[in-house]
């Protein structure tokens, strides 16, 4: 890999773990990040975490536009922030899947995206290769 396209990935990687770091401020559950970038083409990582209600749900998501804002990600599209059952947050080459715990048991993304390596997370959010 040339030195740019290693440079675009740790950027990538830098705002995954940062999304999920401000999944884990707004303590979201089961924060969870996946390396998409060698399964498919649609984007590179994919956070996903829980909220405990419909509330929680929408503040979580809340935080992470904040906070990736603040670090000039720009947010490209958003859905589900309404009703708070399903908040997704697309960063291009981030997207963010903030549920509540229902949906998440129904939709399964760990599982369906179960070829993606998973990364782990400490407690402060931030990610280690598992």
């Amino acid at each position: 890999m040339n030195p740019p396209a290693r440079k675009a990935e740790r950027a990538s990687a830098e705002r995954a773990r940062r999304a999920a770091a401000a999944c884990d401020d707004a303590k979201a559950n089961e924060v969870v990040v996946l390396e998409l970038a060698g399964v498919t083409s649609m984007t590179d990582y994919f956070v996903i975490a829980s909220g405990t209600s419909d509330t929680h749900v929408r503040s979580v998501a809340e935080r992470v536009i904040e906070t990736m804002a603040a670090e000039g990600t720009q947010l490209l599209g958003a859905d589900g922030l309404t009703q708070g059952r399903w908040a997704v947050l697309d960063f291009g080459d981030v997207v963010v899947h903030v549920f509540h715990p229902s949906m998440r048991s129904f939709y399964q993304l760990e599982r369906l995206w179960g070829d993606a390596p998973v990364l782990a997370l400490n407690r402060q959010g931030v990610s280690a290769d598992a």
